[in-house]
Order: structure tokens, then sequence, then C-alpha cells
């Protein structure tokens, strides 16, 4: 019988593990299943340009089905794994029917979802920036947020109305400020009420600098380019609290808002803490240098839910230059394992981070720590993020999106088309509040029932 091969998860690393097996194995050697909530991988380093227009929401999706040729996909959410029985039970996203499939291998690659830290009223009032459902839905509330202010004759309800807090200064925090100033400028003009000196973008940043842990050229370079764009940034300070009204600081200070976009911070997949798998003080699954789960033969990790070893006594950042590195060691491990051969170690040195600041402007770390910046940095940001997006479709969407930028304003279109069921999923992941809840029971009082239950 062919051995069966279960990846759970359909993000950078479980695609890259799929894709590396479809190209190793023989056919009559193991059959691959995926099982996913989404029928699409997702490009998340472009979700800030998503969220402001840059880019189409279409273009950052790639469907798991066109990517791998030879694995079973499962549009499914996984309820439990039971390594005793060799079983990973899910339920059908669309029928709702529970299932069990049998694996001789598994592979966890659940990805991480938004954590606010049990922060009073921080869940509840939130924008996170992690899903496609999370950067269709911040980028309604833009459009949202003009349209109120553009009617509004009370100061103090414009003025929660037009300013937008960003809290986190790590790459998403830095590149969504920036995308957010490159849309208020593009489209301002378009509401006659509203001056650009209205608005007010507000990044706040715990430590002492942007991007911490990396090079200080990079936060230094990055605070200089937001705060000439009208960013305003606070470093040095953490949230206390939300209410409806303003975000509050540890400090004491208030800043009157009704949109906070979260980048704080992400802990592992809720279904990691379900597993009984040893976990790491982070909550990852705790794995050997080989990306085998401790304690277990046939049961492997890797990317965001797993703290893969770096070989210096830490664990490998979650980002997706290491996921889609870890993927094709861990299926060579596999296919070593069902061979008889000698595993492989992961190692890897990271190639670079990068940030875009919006106006054509980035900052890069070089391999050697070189810093790169402005639009040298902002070109090879480009350059590299189009050469990775999977399918040359995809990169001819991206590259057309891009020119047709240079051109004309971005598009202040209002589009309602997130799915619930997947942003729900996603909100109660993190811990949030679905923010369309409230819309949906307003409709669902005022306009009669639909047939089949839904508006």
């Amino acid at each position: 019988m062919r051995q069966q091969i279960v990846i759970l998860g359909g993000g950078f690393a479980g695609i890259a593990t799929a894709m590396h097996l479809e190209r190793t194995l023989d056919r009559d050697e193991a059959e691959i299943t995926m099982l996913s909530r989404e029928n699409f991988s997702l490009f998340t380093p472009m979700l800030p340009e998503v969220c402001s227009g840059a880019l189409d929401i279409r273009h950052v999706v790639t469907p798991i089905r066109g990517q791998l040729k030879k694995t079973r996909f499962l549009l499914a959410e996984v309820d439990a794994i039971d390594p005793s029985r060799n079983v990973v039970r899910y339920t059908h996203i669309l029928t709702g029917a529970q299932y069990e499939i049998r694996y001789d291998q598994a592979v966890l690659a659940l990805g991480a979802v938004t954590s606010t830290f049990g922060l009073p009223g921080v869940a509840e009032r939130v924008f996170a920036l992690k899903t496609l459902e999370d950067a269709g839905i911040l980028r309604n509330r833009l459009v949202w947020l003009l349209e109120r202010a553009d009617t509004s004759e009370r100061d103090d309800e414009r003025q929660r109305l037009l300013t937008v807090v960003i809290v986190g200064g790590g790459f998403t925090g830095v590149e969504t400020a920036g995308e957010l100033v490159d849309f208020f400028h593009s489209v301002v003009k378009l509401y006659p009420k509203i001056e650009l000196r209205d608005i007010r973008v507000v990044l706040i940043e715990g430590g002492a600098s942007l991007l911490p842990g990396l090079a200080d050229a990079m936060g230094q370079y990055s605070y200089r380019a937001l705060t000439s764009r009208g960013v305003e940034v606070i470093l040095g300070d953490g949230v206390r609290s939300a209410d409806d009204e303003a975000i509050e600081l540890q400090s004491g200070l208030r800043i009157p808002t009704q949109s906070i976009v979260w980048s704080a911070g992400v802990r592992p997949s809720p279904f990691v803490a379900q597993t009984g798998f040893p976990l790491s003080p982070r909550g990852t699954i705790r794995v050997t240098d080989e990306m085998r789960v401790e304690g277990l033969s046939n049961v492997w990790s890797l990317g965001d839910c797993a703290a893969v070893p770096d070989g210096a006594g830490g664990s490998c950042p979650p980002t997706a230059q290491h996921a889609i590195r870890q993927g094709p060691i861990l299926a060579a491990n596999i296919v070593a394992t069902l061979r008889g051969k000698p595993l492989q170690r992961f190692a890897y040195n990271s190639m670079g981070l990068m940030a875009s600041l919006g106006a054509r402007r980035a900052v890069a770390q070089l391999p050697g720590g070189r810093v790169l910046t402005g639009f040298a940095a902002w070109f090879l940001w480009r350059s590299y993020y189009l050469l990775r997006l999977p399918g040359l479709d995809r990169k001819l969407h991206v590259a057309f999106d891009w020119a047709l930028g240079l051109l004309f304003p971005r598009d202040i279109a209002e589009l309602r088309v997130y799915t619930r069921r997947a942003f729900s999923s996603a909100a109660v992941d993190a811990g949030l509040v679905p923010r369309d809840e409230a819309t949906l029971r307003r409709a669902k009082s005022e306009l009669p029932e639909a047939p089949n239950g839904t508006i």
C-alpha cells in the first residue's frame, strides 16, 4: 500500500513541503493530502498594499489546486490529531460533515494568528492584518472613515474618524503606515470637506526604535522617512487599553480614534495547544533539527507554528523566508524516512530582510549586515517579491497593478465581498470579535430573512 502523507495547512510552509514531495516521490510510493480552511495560498507580504488599494485583492492569492498537481486537496477545518491511532479528524468547510483520515506521516504547518495579549478592550476593537479578509475589511474601513468624516459636522467626531492608529513598529506596522499615507494622499482630493492636514496616522512601538531587532540604521531611516510624510511615531510606549472613543497608552496618553490596526504580535494557531505535543515557551511545537515533533517518529512541524532550531540555541523567526526553505528540507526528510536513508538537519542563513515605507522608499538588510535604503531598497523589495509570487499570471497582474498606480489614484469603491465564514474563523483564532457582526445583526433585524437564512 502507498504511504499516506497528510499536510495540515496551506500557507508558505505547507505549499513548499507539498511541492517538494511531488517532485521527489514516485507516484506509487506515497499519496499526499493537504487540508486547509482556504482553497488558496495567500502572499502575506503584500497585504498592506491590498488594504491601501494599491493591489487588487485577488492578485495576492493563488489557488492551491493550481499549484499542486499531484496532491489531493480537502477544504477542511482540522479538529484533532491522534498520534496513537495515526488519524486526523476534520470538518469539511462547506458541508459541516466530520471525517477521519489516516496518515503514515503527518505535517503540521498551521501558521500563526494575531495576538492582542489580553489587553482590555483591544480584541473587540482592533483591525488585524493577517488574512485576506483582514485586508479587505480594513480597506473598506478606510473608505468608510472618509465617507463619514466628509459628512460629519462635529469636530470631535471628525478627529476620531480621521485618526488611524497602528500598533507595532515591525515590518507589518511600518509598511502599513507607509501604505496608508500613500492612500490618503492619493484619494483625499475626492473628498471636498477633508484636508490632508486633517488626517492623522499614528504608529506606536513599545521598543526604543522601529523595526526592533534589526540594524539600527534601518529603524532610524524608517523613522525619518515616515515622520517626514506626516506619520506620528511614538516610541517606548505600549498599549494599556482601548475603548470606543480612544486608545490609551501605558504613559497615560489617550489618542482619540475609532480605527486601530494591530500588528504588535502573533501566536501559533490555537489548534497547536490542543495537540498535546511538547511546546516551547512561545507556545510553538518543539521539534528536532530535522523538524520531527519531539517524541514522535512520524509527525513533523514547520513554519510559524513550530520552534525550529536555528543552530545557535534559539528558534527560527516566523517569516515566510524561513518557512519556504524549511519545506523542502522537511519533505526530503520524509522521503528519506520512507526510503530508509539518513535525515538532514535544517540550517539556513537569512538572505536579508526588507520593508517598504511607501513613496518609493524602503529599507533592506542584505547578507553581511549591509543596509540599503531609499529608492534602491524599494526597487529591490518590489523585484524580489514579484519574483517570489507563485505563477506567471499573478506576477503579471501585480506588475500591471503597480503600473496603473503610477497613473491613477487609488480605488475608493467599498467592496464588501469578504466571506463571513472565513473571517469569523480567523477572528476566533485571534481572539477578535468579527468586525461585521454588529452590521449583520442590524441588517437581520431590519430585513426579512432570505429563504436560505442569509442576507
